[in-house]
C-alpha cells in the first residue's frame, strides 16, 4: 500500500506545481529565489530529458513519449508485482519512477509537452529546468542503483564467507 501513496504523493505533488506556475507565472519568465543559483520558470519541454528529441514534428514525437511512458508503467507495475516486495529500498525506487512517470504523462496528453519549473544554475551556466516528476524519475533511479550496488555487495561479501 506505501508503494501507491508515494506514487500518488509525486502524481499531486507534480501536478499541484505545475498548475500552479501555468496559472501564475507566463511562459519563459523566471523568478529569481537564491541569486545566481536557483529561480522558478515557466518553461514548455516538448522533448525529453535534456531537451531530447525536441525538435521532431509533434505527430512523431508525443506518440512516441506516450507510448514508451505507458510501457514503462506497465513494466514497473509488472516488475514492482513480480519482484521487488521484499526489498523496501527497491520499491521506493519503483513507486518514485512511477509517479514521475505518470506525473509527466499527463502533460503530455494534456498539452502535448512537459511543464518544468525548476531552473538551478551557477551564475549564466544553467542545468535544464525540470519539475516534481522529474525529480522523483531521478531520486528513483538513483535509488535503483544503490539497490543493485549493495545486493551486489552483499552478494560478494556472502560468496567470499563461505
Amino acid at each position: 500500500m506505501r508503494f501507491y501513496a508515494v506514487t500518488l504523493t509525486v502524481i499531486l505533488l507534480d501536478q499541484v506545481s505545475k498548475l500552479l506556475i501555468q496559472a501564475t507565472i507566463p511562459i519563459g519568465y523566471s523568478i529569481p529565489l537564491i541569486p545566481d543559483f536557483f529561480a522558478i520558470v515557466h518553461v514548455l519541454n516538448p522533448g525529453a530529458a535534456f531537451g531530447l528529441l525536441a525538435a521532431q514534428a509533434a505527430e512523431i514525437r508525443n506518440p512516441f513519449f506516450i507510448g514508451v511512458s505507458l510501457l514503462a508503467i506497465g513494466f514497473i507495475l509488472y516488475y514492482r508485482h513480480r519482484r521487488v516486495d521484499d526489498h523496501p529500498l527497491a520499491m521506493l525506487g519503483l513507486s518514485l519512477i512511477l509517479g514521475g512517470a505518470v506525473g509527466n504523462l499527463m502533460d503530455r496528453l494534456r498539452i502535448g509537452m512537459v511543464i518544468d519549473f525548476i531552473d538551478v544554475h551557477y551564475y549564466q551556466y544553467h542545468w535544464p529546468a525540470f519539475n516534481v516528476a522529474d525529480s522523483g524519475i531521478t531520486v528513483g533511479v538513483s535509488l535503483m542503483m544503490l539497490t543493485m550496488i549493495l545486493d551486489e555487495r552483499r552478494g560478494r561479501h556472502r560468496g567470499t564467507s563461505s
